[in-house]
């Protein structure tokens, strides 16, 4: 606008001079500057119309993976824009080069891909862009402002490899040592595979042996199956005050990497957390609002600011967006339903964990492990997890708090028929993995 007024001033001047040094080449020039003027406002908003701006990169992104993202811009114009200036905005966790600023010319009917690379350096939920594209004429006299909108990049959580887990035999993690035979239901055929002292007749596929020239038998899918739930909590109010920063994050790693390998090892598993999903404040609040944190560009949870009464409200509505459980189930692509919860998670004061666990977990199938990962275990979580025991669950009670009375804990766990376990740091991790006793 400021330019379009100091044109409009020069104008006159010229206008002026013209008029008193009866110069005509003067009034030549401010014909130029006027034809100038309104070609490029004629010009310039219709080459936009024909502007098409894509970004091209995979969504979801494993920690410390590269990623690149491809801009792409096509011209469908019969005009051309003389230049286009490019700015991104790129998340300051996910940089590792210099900023996305370019200035480019695109021809009628031409495109130009333009490409950068971020680094998945945190977990979250991040906003790539908006893209500011900004063109106007040669001469400066007209500009015109577009904006593409954001896309988000997910980055999963740290996953630590798990090569076996030294757990009680009777739990479903490898080869199990149990008597009790999982029902197949005929109705569901998996295969067939070959005969073995014991199997009936009446499962001996016989045309399929006849034309293989060996006894072969039906195979069926099971009709139950062993299911895992990993239970995490994130009230921080239940953490110590040293361990809020890095209690939550080891706890989700611990979460990640043990889904990981249960569904490398082809079993069922399921996520229950009090933990907080900003993505449901994100629909819930005014559009204007910002919830990406300014230090690392990643979606976070407005934390409790102000007087009590504010804090209490921001509490209530901490509670309120306490992410759905996710029910056990096998697959890769069930996986990645997990690790994508996982990695927006907050922690934050929201529900008491004790009462928590035993209300969310009733609607899952008898016998299944329940894996609980807490800070720290009061009586009031041990009793929970106990009632849990009588109500037909295997529950496996993981510690992760570093200096808690680990003993005791463990002492009360054994009294109340569940095990309990201490794994405060990855080299924790590594140690329970070791064989010792009775394990799969």
């Amino acid at each position: 606008m400021t330019g379009v007024i100091e044109l409009f001033f020069l104008i006159i001047l010229l206008l002026a001079v013209a008029l008193i040094l009866r110069v005509d080449f003067i009034i030549y020039v401010v014909y130029v500057l006027v034809a100038i003027y309104a070609v490029s406002r004629w010009v310039i908003p219709r080459s936009l119309r024909g502007l098409k701006v894509t970004r091209h990169y995979h969504p979801r992104a494993f920690l410390s993976e590269p990623i690149e993202i491809q801009v792409q811009l096509d011209n469908h114009s019969r005009l051309p824009i003389y230049w286009l200036q490019i700015i991104e905005s790129v998340p300051p966790e996910l940089r590792c080069g210099p900023t996305v600023n370019h200035v480019i010319h695109l021809g009628p009917g031409r495109g130009r891909r333009l490409i950068y690379k971020v680094k998945a350096m945190k977990r979250g939920y991040y906003r790539l862009g908006p893209m500011q594209i900004t063109t106007g004429d040669l001469f400066g006299f007209q500009e015109s402002n577009v904006k593409l909108e954001p896309d988000y990049l997910t980055v999963y959580p740290r996953i630590l490899s798990i090569s076996r887990l030294s757990l009680p035999s009777r739990l479903p993690f490898g080869t199990l040592a149990s008597k009790q035979r999982l029902f197949e239901d005929p109705a569901r055929p998996h295969g067939v595979r070959e005969y073995r002292l014991g199997d009936s007749l009446r499962l001996v596929n016989w045309k399929v042996s006849a034309h293989t020239d060996s006894l072969l038998v039906r195979t069926h899918q099971p009709a139950i199956s062993l299911e895992t739930s990993l239970l995490l909590n994130l009230n921080v109010d239940e953490y110590s005050s040293r361990f809020r920063s890095d209690g939550p994050e080891w706890a989700i790693v611990l979460a990640a990497s043990l889904a990981s390998h249960l569904v490398d090892l082809r079993q069922s598993v399921g996520l229950v957390t009090n933990g907080i999903d900003p993505l449901l404040q994100l629909k819930t609040t005014d559009p204007q609002q910002t919830l990406y944190e300014e230090t690392s560009g990643r979606l976070t949870f407005v934390q409790p600011v102000g007087n009590q009464q504010v804090a209490n409200r921001q509490v209530n509505l901490a509670a309120k967006l306490i992410s759905k459980p996710i029910p056990p189930n096998p697959g890769r692509d069930h996986l990645m339903q997990i690790l994508e919860q996982l990695a927006r998670l907050e922690a934050g004061p929201t529900v008491d964990f004790a009462s928590f666990a035993f209300q969310t977990t009733q609607a899952l199938n008898w016998g299944t492990t329940l894996m609980i990962i807490v800070p720290a275990a009061d009586d009031e979580t041990c009793n929970s997890l106990h009632r849990l025991v009588r109500n037909g669950f295997n529950v496996v009670l993981i510690v992760i708090e570093q200096f808690v009375d680990f003993t005791a804990i463990q002492e009360r766990a054994r009294l109340l028929g569940f095990e309990a376990y201490h794994i405060a740091d990855p080299q924790a991790l590594r140690r329970w993995q070791q064989p010792h006793g009775n394990f799969a």
